[in-house]
């Protein structure tokens, strides 16, 4: 995290103050929807072959789904441990990039931060950037993380119990929670055309290389269709007339207008 020093947070004059009330309803929604998905994990896990003390550290240490869920489900493909260590990892690594630009929206004090860091994840980085101040956004980051967390492990130790108790998971279907679970977290990101592009690429990636790589790593290998798309977005915008000046135009415009170009 920055320094407290960091710049402060620069929004419209003119945009009211958000009540605290109206900041912890909607970080607490979020939090509610997103921990209870921790049940899946829990099952997931405990089908994979993972035991109740694992599956519980991955969630209390870990906390971040999306590697979890990629950890599990390649175990439970019969992949190589450290290949599905890697592509956990790797796909966790975004966290960190949330963390640059929550560390001078936030300005925390030095003595939470490595606290505050731990809970960097998708919903927080989402619920605080939403807010209108500083204050706003760490009021949320705050509930949001720590209704996430608490929720997030209880419902894992309940996953795994429950998936004990009823022995094998894929008898009951069960094995697809995962699986399920990650799509719902992910089809509300894909917003533009490149995201859904960028997605629809790795999935043909994974998929069509599963038969021919060892389990865990077509994992690794769809993260290549993100720089894929990239390239191949770029060529065409300065094939175009005039592609370079629209390029930067549309990069000084701001969000509105590369969304129309998306749509």
């Amino acid at each position: 995290m920055a320094e407290q020093t960091a710049p402060p947070v620069i929004r419209d004059p003119g945009t009211p103050a958000k009540p605290d009330a109206a900041v912890v309803r909607d970080a607490l929604g979020v939090g509610v929807a997103v921990g209870l998905s921790g049940f899946a994990f829990g099952v997931t896990s405990a089908g994979a072959g993972l035991g109740l003390l694992q599956t519980c550290a991955l969630s209390l240490l870990v906390f971040t789904g999306a590697s979890q869920f990629a950890l599990v489900g390649a175990l439970a493909a019969g992949g190589n441990p450290f290949t599905a260590a890697a592509g956990a990892f790797f796909l966790g690594t975004r966290n960190a990039f949330y963390g640059l630009r929550l560390s001078q929206l936030l300005a925390l004090p030095k003595a939470v931060r490595p606290f505050a860091a731990h809970w960097v994840i998708d919903e927080t980085t989402a619920v605080a950037l939403a807010q209108p101040s500083r204050r706003a956004a760490r009021v949320g980051f705050t509930v949001t993380g720590l209704t996430l967390y608490v929720l997030w492990n209880v419902t894992t130790l309940l996953g795994a119990l429950g998936a004990e108790a009823l022995g094998d998971t894929a008898a009951w279907g069960l094995d697809a929670a995962g699986p399920a679970v990650f799509l719902a977290l992910l089809a509300p990101m894909l917003k533009t055309a490149t995201e859904r592009a960028t997605a629809g690429i790795a999935v043909l990636l994974g998929l069509g290389l599963l038969p021919v790589l060892p389990v865990g790593v077509p994992v690794l290998a769809a993260a290549l269709a993100a720089p894929a798309v990239l390239w191949f977005r770029g060529r065409r915008a300065s094939a175009a007339p005039g592609g370079a000046e629209r390029t930067d135009r549309a990069a000084e415009a701001g969000p509105e207008t590369k969304e129309e170009d998306s749509r």
